[in-house]
């Protein structure tokens, strides 16, 4: 295998060769050999990882690539941050797994949560712990709305996703996904993603055929759908009839939460507040997994064990967030994603006006490149493939998203530098321009 530098000395990507290489060809005939057809990033990013710092993660043939995936937005603070090994490290000496009994680890973790909302909402929320998964918060906020409230339907829109369990499932947009699993959770309505009149006349019209739901659930920037953030006026319309009819909304934070829009929450930059917030992913800064939700505490109406899991007592993971909510204040990394949100803009702007480019958007580091056929406007999925492609053998991983896969999507970490981001983006234009046909 080719040797290069350890960990903390790469500076760029570098591919030697044919991906996948010698020794991930081996390994992914291995997995596909052995593991489930579920499994998914392997199939479009063909290297078996061995390593990470930063910003980067070597392959087991050596090659050193920008990682623009960062564990699906759970890496907040990139591949080993030093000062979080160091916090885990003593952790795990201490305790690891307390169920949901009460530990200083835990007590500190929910207080750093809490101390990062407004005080006015601050003092009104209260905090559960749920399985570790985004999936599994969004499961526990939509039972707490429906036991709060005694009602069952719930409302979601049209290219949200919530998640890959049964009832998390039904209340995301792909169609495909739910197509094969029969008998989903009922109840749930669709309604159009940015379009702020046509839940507002549902919600309202007598004569509608819909009932008061148990809540809505909304995405601010909808993430797996494509970067699609959403209109202010649309988030602000949809907070104001909820709490009119007294309807809880629930805000999905899983992917934008923990300053990867911008500021700690992606709610905060459309003045609203919402009644639930699902958070996962990013909370450790370091990729152990917690979840959690807050909640206006009007709602704490269930019983005890009405949503429980083993694994919610993570003391890892709370010890690791206490640790990344202290760096990202001292190291002023929420400047440093609006400050790298601005130079992808600028970067990424000279594909505006290219004829296969039909938008791109984004916040803070949460971007996409959205490709469609200028004949007609289709989603040019296949054409998204083979930027992603064409990004690897320039050692760039990213993710796709959107409709028929057309969205090529980044999520670096939040303290990546404007070197790593400029050659990133160089990358991608690059790779945008030599693919379109």
């Amino acid at each position: 295998m080719t040797v290069l530098a350890r960990p903390g000395t790469w500076t760029g990507p570098h591919v030697a060769g044919d991906l996948p290489g010698p020794q991930s060809a081996a390994l992914l005939a291995r997995q596909e050999q052995r593991e489930s057809r579920a499994r998914t990033y392997p199939r479009h990013l063909p290297v078996a990882l061995a390593e990470g710092s930063g910003s980067f993660v070597r392959d087991v043939d050596g090659n050193v690539f920008i990682d623009f995936l960062a564990g699906a937005g759970v890496l907040s603070l990139g591949h080993g941050h030093p000062e979080l090994l160091a916090c885990v490290s003593r952790q795990l000496g201490l305790l690891t797994h307390a169920l949901d009994f009460p530990t200083p680890a835990k007590d500190a973790f929910t207080e750093a949560q809490l101390s990062m909302l407004d005080p006015g909402l601050r003092d009104r929320m209260k905090v559960h712990f749920c399985g570790p998964t985004g999936a599994n918060a969004v499961e526990a906020a939509v039972k707490l709305c429906k036991i709060a409230t005694g009602r069952g339907d719930i409302v979601s829109f049209r290219g949200g996703f919530h998640g890959s369990t049964h009832a998390a499932m039904a209340l995301s947009g792909l169609v495909a996904a739910k197509q094969p699993v029969q008998n989903t959770m009922p109840g749930v309505h669709f309604f159009p993603y940015n379009d702020p009149g046509a839940l507002e006349q549902a919600l309202t019209d007598g004569l509608g055929g819909m009932p008061r739901p148990a809540a809505v659930l909304m995405e601010l920037v909808q993430g797996e759908g494509g970067v699609v953030p959403a209109r202010p006026d649309f988030a602000r319309r949809v907070r104001a009839v909820t709490r009119e009819l007294g309807v809880p909304l629930i805000v999905d934070e899983v992917q934008t939460g923990c300053g990867r829009t911008g500021t700690w929450f992606a709610f905060e930059q459309y003045g609203i507040e919402p009644d639930v917030v699902v958070a996962s992913k990013a909370l450790s800064g370091a990729g152990l997994p917690v979840a959690l939700i807050l909640y206006n505490a009007v709602l704490d109406k269930w019983a005890p064990g009405a949503h429980i899991g083993t694994f919610r007592g993570n003391q890892l993971a709370f010890a690791a967030g206490v640790e990344a909510i202290r760096i990202i204040r001292r190291d002023g990394v929420l400047d440093n994603v609006r400050a790298r949100g601005e130079q992808i803009a600028e970067a990424l702007g000279e594909l505006r006006g290219h004829p296969w480019v039909r938008e791109v958007r984004g916040r803070g580091l949460m971007w996409g490149i959205e490709l469609a056929d200028p004949d007609g406007g289709r989603p040019a999925g296949a054409l998204a493939a083979a930027v992603q492609a064409h990004a690897l053998r320039q050692g760039l991983i990213v993710e796709l998203g959107g409709r028929d896969d057309c969205v090529v999507r980044i999520l670096p970490p939040l303290n990546v530098t404007a070197e790593v981001v400029g050659t990133a983006c160089s990358i991608l234009v690059k790779a945008v321009t030599s693919c379109s046909p």
